[in-house]
Formats: structure tokens, sequence, C-alpha cells
């Protein structure tokens, strides 16, 4: 599945969770490039340095997005300051990370930041001013508002509503009616730009978890896919409950010998999905070894946020198919015959040192470059960097002596 593809792939009708096959068919003249996760988090850690650095209120959504309260520390900033305070942060962003682009938003709620965002993408920054809100949302699709999906959308069509002005015409009974009492009483107040939720950089509650410990050991995987599949849809209905979503899935599994191992998934955007939370929770149950037997078996949500990016109600596991398998670690009591952390840092030197297609590479005579792909005991290359125009393409022998791998371009 594609994880994400850059805007130029995307006029071409590449997009995030179709299968691969299908993006090569749209856009074969593209690079595709295999995920570097420990390049992403390094990229991830530079760029929350300098949000904090802005303010102590920094709420994190993902890898690449946080929320950011400025009147922590500028409390009497206007418009102007708030520009410049902008633009400042997209060239430190770009300067740390080695050419990284921002784009950023600022207005007076969460809601209208993130929209204001993804305006002027990529490399943009748009300032709402305060009491231009719902002019602003009036004229656009009922889409931009975080939660409503295709199959939201399909049912506010049915009401009439395809505008942010049509949706705010409706009655709050109207869409309770049709989406419920906590999403349409939600949608009717994001719908009219009224958003008062706070920045909240440490939440007390850090994850949401159930887990059932049996009076014997469970050896049948039926039983066990069926109990985690229940426990899943538990933890999914918690967090409905209280208006959270995470992004970190763990299946927890204490075996015949009272270790405790666990495995976690983790997604691009936090989730309350039950059928994208199940499908994970499946998927971590089906790679761990309960052929021994199981004595206790839980799934937990961590990651935690108060913003659902999801479609409230698509069915869809595109969310799940982006997902990133973590390797497994053992909590308490510990496994005596695993090194799990040695198995980590084992897969990571792995993942540095092959050469997979994106990998970073440099040359004695042509200097430095990319993997544009390798195989049959060739790797082919791109020399340029992402501050040089487009270079040359050369295939090598894997052992070929001048060629070899560079570090993170990620700059510390």
């Amino acid at each position: 599945m594609v994880a994400t593809a850059s805007y130029e792939a995307r006029a071409f009708g590449v997009q995030s969770a179709i299968p691969m096959a299908e993006a090569r068919r749209r856009c074969p003249h593209a690079a595709y490039l295999s995920p570097r996760f420990w390049a992403y988090r390094a990229a991830s850690d530079l760029v929350m340095q300098q949000l904090r650095q802005l303010s102590p209120l920094v709420e994190p959504l993902s890898l690449d997005e946080a929320f950011v309260d400025l009147a922590a520390t500028y409390p009497d900033a206007d418009g102007d300051d708030v520009t410049r305070i902008g633009h400042d942060l997209r060239t430190r962003v770009r300067d740390v990370t080695g050419g990284l682009t921002a784009s950023v938003g600022a207005a007076t709620s969460k809601l209208m930041a993130k929209i204001a965002s993804d305006l002027d993408k990529p490399d943009g920054l748009v300032v709402v001013a305060p009491g231009t809100e719902r002019r602003l949302l009036a004229a656009m699709p009922v889409r931009v508002i975080p939660g409503v999906g295709p199959a939201t959308e399909a049912r506010l069509r049915r009401l009439g509503a395809q505008t942010v002005a049509q949706v705010a015409e409706l009655s709050t009974a109207e869409l309770v009616r049709e989406l419920g009492r906590a999403n349409g009483s939600a949608l009717a107040q994001l719908a009219l730009g009224w958003d008062e939720r706070p920045v909240v950089a440490e939440r007390e509650t850090k994850s949401v978890s159930v887990e059932d410990t049996f009076a014997s050991d469970i050896t049948d995987p039926a039983l066990l896919h069926a109990i985690t599949l229940q426990l899943a849809g538990r933890v999914a209905t918690r967090l409905q409950t209280a208006r959270l979503s995470g992004r970190t899935i763990t299946v927890k599994v204490r075996l015949h010998d009272f270790t405790t191992h666990t495995r976690a998934a983790t997604l691009p955007a936090p989730t309350d999905s039950m059928r994208v939370i199940r499908t994970l929770a499946h998927r971590l149950l089906d790679e761990s070894d309960t052929t021994g037997g199981v004595r206790l078996l839980g799934v937990g949500v961590s990651g935690l946020a108060d913003w659902v990016q999801d479609d409230l109600f698509d069915g869809t596991l595109s969310a799940a198919a982006t997902g990133t398998i973590e390797h497994p670690d053992a909590t308490e009591p510990a496994d005596p015959n695993a090194d799990v952390n040695a198995d980590a840092d084992a897969d990571l030197d792995h993942e540095r040192a092959s050469y997979s297609p994106g990998a970073d590479v440099q040359h004695t005579v042509h200097g430095p470059g990319w993997v544009w792909g390798a195989g049959r005991n060739s790797v082919t290359v791109r020399f340029e960097t992402a501050n040089t125009p487009p270079g040359p393409v050369h295939t090598f022998a894997l052992d070929d002596p001048a060629l070899h791998l560079r570090g993170s371009t990620i700059a510390h």
C-alpha cells in the first residue's frame, strides 16, 4: 500500500492507501521509496524542539503535525506578530532538518488553525484573523471539517448540506438525528467555527486499554482471535465515549510460562475507529507466537489526542493499511532467552545497511545520491540531493567498492 505521495505524484492520481500496483499503473515514471522511519522520527524530534521553543504548550498530532498555543508565550501578539513568528518557524524548520518545508496555519482555535495549515500547501503560511472564521468556512466543502469523510459527507448530502455554511444552517437536532448525539453536536459547533478545546501538552490519560486473564491457558487460535476482536471493540468504545483517539495500537500477550510480550503498530494519524483497531490488533496477534498457550490477552491504544482525522462513519481500512509494525518488546517478567533491545538495534542497522529505494549513498567519483532501485546484484542511483538539480542515473554492482551508504540526511 502507498503510505504517502508527493504533490507531483498526486497530480497523476496517486494517493495514500491505494495498492502499490495501482500507483505504478497510474504513474510508472515515479520514484517508489521504502519507508525510513528512523529518519522520520529524527526529523520529527527536531521539528518538535523548534515548536517547544515557541511555547510550553505543544500538542503533537502525529510525527509531522502539532498544535502550538502561542498565547502562552505571546499573550499580546497581533496578526503581524503571528505572521512574523510563522515565517521564522518555517525558516528554522528548513534549517534544522536540512531542507524540509512546513505549512503553518494560525488562528484562534484548533479547528481553524488545522484548516488554515491545509490551505496553502506545501510550504505555506495562512493566518486567520479573529472574527473572519465563519466567512472563511462558508463556501468550503463539508470535507474540510476534521472527521467528515465520504460516508459522513453522503449523510449530510441527504440533508441538503454540501458546504460548511449549509451545515451551519441545519439545526443541532437534525444533525444529532443523522449522526448521533456526540458527533452531531460536535459538528454543529465546528460548522460555526466554534472550537474551545485547549492545547494540551500532557494528558492525564496516557492510554486506554482492556485485558482479560484466563483461568487456564488458551491455545485455540480461533478463540484467541475472537477474544482479541472483542477486546479491541471495548477499547474503541471507550475511546469514542471519551472523545479521544490514538495512534499506537498495542497487543499484550502473557504466555503459559508467565512471560509477557507486547507488539505495537503506529498509524500516521490518530483513530477511534473500531474497524481499524480490530484489524491491527488481529494482525499483531497473528504475529505473536501463541502456540504454547496464552494466560492473559490485552489490547490498548496510546498516543492519545482529542482530534479524530478518520471519517466518522467510514468503514474502510485505509488507516490500518498504512500502520507501521514496530519491534516487539518484552515486559515484566523479562524473557531471559530474548535480548529484544539487541534485536531492535540489529534490525535498525539492517535497515540502514540495505540499498532500499530512497537510501542515501556516496560514490567516490559521482558524489552523493540516492537509491532508485536495486535487484539482481545491482543498484541504480540518482546522483542528486535536495540542494542540487536533477542528476544523472548510474547502475553499479552491489559490491562496488566505490559505492557506500551515507548516514541520515537529517541535520543534528
